[in-house]
């Protein structure tokens, strides 16, 4: 089944935008930017950072604030995680069920299996769990001050292809754009397998009374030479699409699983 939109005639499409970076960083009042054209958007964001949130909702009280508002644009500041701003966004501010849900621009890559933690990824599953077409979008650099300006293109392509077309239900887009000079092109892929390595690190207290410990490591690509990867687009110079379904089912071991019973 496709989800489409139902846009009434002199309608302009609702874009809801997400991210979990904060309502005040920089990717995603470019991704505004970009969008602005294409509908009346509503941005609900966290207060502040809440990346690594995946997919967390808050079991807490929460709080949500206008913090701006001009002609077809409304930002509201969410105390919770991404998918909190998107709930609260769906069933508080939102006239109507929104035509899309935009994550992002988050300030650092989410390929491979990063993408299981990533809170600019956790929105666009949310998007696609309400049947609603979701893209997520990030830029492998981690700078508060990051050059979007040459994503501008491909994102409002994107878009408008999305909006027009709509996506398979259950389906989101994951997209990454690399830190080049020069695009190459755009490359649609499937998740790379990867892991992370020496991901905690012990510290000791400047007092040195105790210890504590930090989450840090290195991802490493289990199959650099495959080029049908996100991985590899990205590190060759590509922006890399890669559809990413709410269904986790592996139905290839459901079937070796069957064996067994």
């Amino acid at each position: 089944m496709q989800c489409r939109l139902i846009i009434m005639e002199n309608q302009r499409p609702l874009i809801l935008i997400s991210n979990d970076d904060g309502y005040q960083a920089k990717g995603i009042n470019e991704l505004v930017r970009m969008v602005r054209g294409f509908g009346d958007i509503i941005v609900c964001a966290p207060e502040g950072h809440r990346s690594g949130q995946s997919r967390a909702f808050s079991m807490t009280p929460l709080t949500m604030k206008k913090v701006s508002e001009e002609p077809g644009i409304t930002v509201y500041a969410c105390s919770g995680t991404p998918v909190d701003c998107v709930k609260m966004a769906y069933h508080q501010v939102c006239p109507r069920k929104p035509d899309l849900v935009l994550g992002g621009i988050n300030h650092g890559d989410n390929a491979s299996t990063n993408s299981h933690y990533s809170g600019t990824v956790g929105i666009v599953i949310e998007g696609a769990m309400k049947f609603i077409p979701s893209i997520a979008f990030s830029l492998c650099d981690y700078r508060p001050d990051a050059d979007f300006e040459p994503m501008t293109n491909i994102v409002q392509n994107l878009v408008q292809k999305v909006l027009e077309n709509g996506l398979p239900e259950y389906t989101c887009l994951n997209v990454n754009f690399p830190l080049v000079d020069d695009v190459k092109g755009v490359k649609l892929c499937r998740m790379a397998h990867g892991h992370w390595r020496k991901e905690v690190e012990k510290r000791t207290h400047p007092t040195g009374m105790m210890n504590y410990y930090w989450m840090t490591g290195f991802y490493q690509n289990d199959e650099p030479e495959a080029e049908d990867t996100d991985a590899w687009a990205l590190a060759n110079g590509y922006v890399s699409i890669t559809p990413l379904t709410v269904d986790s089912t592996d139905f290839k071991a459901l079937k070796e699983i069957e064996k067994f019973f």
